[in-house]
């Protein structure tokens, strides 16, 4: 199911956003907002910012506001408006009487984003079951306006039958969806015991949407993913490995991008994606260092993490974009490590590999050994989950020195 196609339609919308606190950039806010809208096709006609105590039980924003949105509808011949917080469904259908066009939210309007990126089975199913969980929440709040929404699910027209129908339909789907994706994750699960079975250790890249993961994955293992200038470029996890200079190897995993008050729906829908970075051994988490709002983001991804229990990890912060950052003085006191690069140029990713090297040495205990020729076994189990410095082989055996991993060190060890 589809929302709203902006290619097909070309919007010109007015972005809505309500300012209660003081310290509340509501302005940057918008600018993302608009990003978000040029990222789904509608361009941007003006952007309108109402200081409230609170935001309006009923319409969002006031009388006033309303009546001024209305004036510039007309004036810069827009026809829909975007308000930067998720409405109740009451609000979008109360402001959609008021205004006569179309109105949307920020949620909406990422889920829409969402629907367009999504390429694996994984992602189009998850992004379908928040959309659906969007539209349930909404079935009564619209019951006048249910058409507006296109094609699919709950559209055939109004009236209480027709809502209830389309409640069982959608609880239905709902349940489907959720099965069949309990079945992607226990594929996922899978893939993740066979490799801690195998020892390799996982680094998962995350950041704030746009910040430079795909770029980053792409120059280090060329990986080939989709890089874009734009918000949620990459929707889809990938996962490639990584072959440093001393020989060891490590899982590199491109995650979905971070973005402030990203919806509830997605969060959930979305789970098994983000917590890539939850079973990752370590985070490396990448910064726009050129973007204003980059403070902002950085809290933005560490709570993001908090969230998921990802917290409590070694964390490489890379200061990206530094060919555009001009100097910046941007620091990351919550990192282990933190290394100023350029993804695109390969600045600094010699220094981002050694820190990786030296992590991966840390759980490792080196050895320097004679196997009997009838212990190959052994030394298969050092070439599958260690690192093989060198082997001689002699009359009395087989001299190696080698790097293991300390869960399989006595394992290993010769008789």
């Amino acid at each position: 199911m589809q929302f709203y196609d902006f290619k097909e339609i070309q919007e010109r919308v007015i972005l809505i956003g309500v300012q209660t606190e003081q310290d509340e950039d509501v302005e940057a806010s918008l600018d993302e907002l608009s990003e978000l809208a040029e990222t789904a096709g509608a361009e941007t006609a003006a952007k309108i910012i109402q200081n409230r105590e609170a935001v309006h039980p009923g319409t969002y924003i006031g009388k006033g506001k309303i009546q001024e949105v209305r004036s510039l509808l007309a004036a810069l011949d827009a026809n829909g408006v975007i308000c930067d917080d998720e409405l109740s469904p009451a609000q979008m259908n109360n402001l959609e009487k008021e205004l006569e066009c179309k109105v949307m939210d920020r949620t909406l309007l990422i889920l829409d984003i969402f629907a367009a990126r999504a390429v694996t089975s994984e992602g189009k199913i998850q992004v379908e079951l928040a959309q659906l969980k969007y539209r349930a929440a909404r079935l009564v709040g619209l019951r006048d306006s249910l058409s507006r929404l296109g094609g699919g699910i709950g559209t055939r027209g109004p009236g209480e039958k027709k809502l209830e129908t389309d409640r069982r339909l959608i609880r239905a789907r709902i349940s489907a969806l959720k099965s069949e994706l309990k079945q992607v994750e226990k594929h996922r699960d899978l893939i993740r015991t066979n490799r801690s079975r195998g020892s390799l250790k996982t680094a998962a890249i995350v950041g704030y949407t746009n910040a430079g993961k795909s770029t980053l994955l792409n120059k280090l293992t060329g990986a080939a993913v989709q890089a874009e200038d734009k918000l949620f470029a990459t929707l889809d996890p990938t996962t490639r490995l990584l072959e440093l200079k001393d020989g060891q190897q490590l899982l590199l995993t491109d995650t979905v991008g971070f973005i402030r008050k990203l919806p509830h729906h997605l969060v959930e829908a979305f789970k098994s994606t983000l917590e890539e970075a939850k079973y990752a051994d370590y985070i490396i988490h990448v910064v726009d260092a050129s973007n204003p709002q980059a403070e902002m983001q950085m809290h933005v991804v560490y709570e993001t993490l908090r969230e998921l229990g990802a917290a409590g990890k070694k964390v490489i912060t890379l200061l990206n974009k530094q060919d555009l950052a001009g100097g910046s003085g941007l620091r990351d006191l919550r990192a282990d490590y933190t290394v100023k690069c350029s993804a695109k140029t390969g600045q600094g990713l010699d220094e981002l590999k050694d820190i990786l090297s030296k992590l991966l040495s840390e759980n490792q205990i080196y050895i320097e050994e004679l196997f009997s020729y009838r212990e190959g076994g052994k030394l298969q189990r050092i070439r599958e989950y260690g690192h093989l410095l060198s082997e001689e082989y002699r009359d009395d055996g087989i001299y190696v020195k080698a790097r293991v991993p300390a869960e399989i060190f006595v394992s290993v060890m010769p008789e």
